[in-house]
């Protein structure tokens, strides 16, 4: 589930809380690396489980509405089948879902009162009205259920629900969407297993991203020792950390990823910079690579393998 990307910015927050944090330790700040891994496949078990409880809610929604003493023509047609539905029902008696839900105490920690508050507003959509006034098949349950998550994820008692549980949730938000989205679609062709293919890879997550956090760690010394004479008229202590740190992962990674191309490396550097460090960091940040590159090729200290990786 997690990209390169993602475990690039989950390292990059860990190297700037060991540079301004001098009691953090090593052995712990690694150890937050792998929490952090774990948080964001908490987070998409978390997502799944509000989008059921959202949906459970059309079941007090349909007894309110048929103890009504003069019903709408809407109550009248009013169904559950928000909640009733091969998708949600699927998810909702997954064993493997409900084990985990159990064992990092959702049911306990869980604010039903801002999924009742969720599912109140939405059902006021013209979209869940349309939904309702006709009947639905396979896809017209998919169609309101992405439409539902999509509402969800722009409403701030869902946020709130995640960032109370999650801090992360910001910076996993997005690979953690896509995976929600990737499983409504392809329910209910899924057996009860197919939360754990949402684990992130181990070659993602250990074979590249805790291999790039401690390499930039351990080799510290030497790799500003690479960079110091790219920076031309800065000065290394004066440059912003967060560029710093950028600069020494990118470093890293020119030197001990061989099946990374450089252009890659440089792309990624530039737009993380781009959402985590100042305004003209982007620009830097891309000029002082492409230097560190140059440098380095000409040294042969950079060398990538498989096709279409010289570059």
């Amino acid at each position: 589930m997690l990209s390169r990307r993602s475990v690039r910015i989950k390292a990059m927050q860990l190297l700037f809380s060991v540079n301004r944090d001098q009691q953090l330790e090593i052995d712990e700040a690694k150890k937050r690396y792998w929490a952090s891994i774990e948080d964001t496949y908490r987070l998409y078990i978390l997502n799944l489980l509000v989008l059921v409880r959202v949906t459970e809610c059309a079941k007090a929604d349909l007894e309110k509405r048929k103890a009504k003493r003069l019903p709408s023509d809407f109550d009248k047609i009013f169904k559950d089948k928000i909640f009733n539905n091969s998708i949600i029902k699927n998810l909702e008696q997954n064993k493997v879902l409900k084990k985990k839900v159990k064992e990092l105490g959702y049911h306990e920690s869980l604010n039903l009162d801002y999924c009742e508050k969720i599912y109140n507003e939405f059902s006021k959509e013209e979209s869940y009205a349309t939904y309702m006034a006709k009947e639905s098949e396979q896809q017209d349950h998919l169609d309101i259920l992405l439409e539902l998550f999509r509402f969800c994820r722009q409403h701030d008692f869902f946020n709130e629900i995640m960032e109370d549980h999650y801090g992360t949730w910001q910076d996993d938000k997005s690979v953690v969407i896509g995976a929600v989205k990737k499983t409504l679609k392809r329910l209910p062709e899924m057996d009860d297993e197919f939360i754990n293919e949402f684990f992130p890879s181990d070659e993602t997550v250990n074979e590249f991203g805790f291999q790039l956090f401690e390499r930039t760690i351990s080799e510290d010394d030497s790799l500003l020792k690479l960079i110091e004479p790219t920076l031309k008229n800065w000065d290394s202590e004066r440059l912003a950390i967060i560029d710093m740190i950028l600069l020494k992962m990118a470093t890293s990674e020119f030197l001990h990823f061989e099946s990374i191309p450089t252009k890659v490396t440089i792309n990624e550097y530039v737009d993380i910079a781009k959402n985590y460090s100042t305004a003209k960091s982007k620009d830097f940040i891309n000029g002082v690579l492409d230097r560190i590159m140059t440098d380095l090729g000409a040294q042969g200290q950079i060398n990538k393998t498989g096709r279409g990786l010289v570059e």
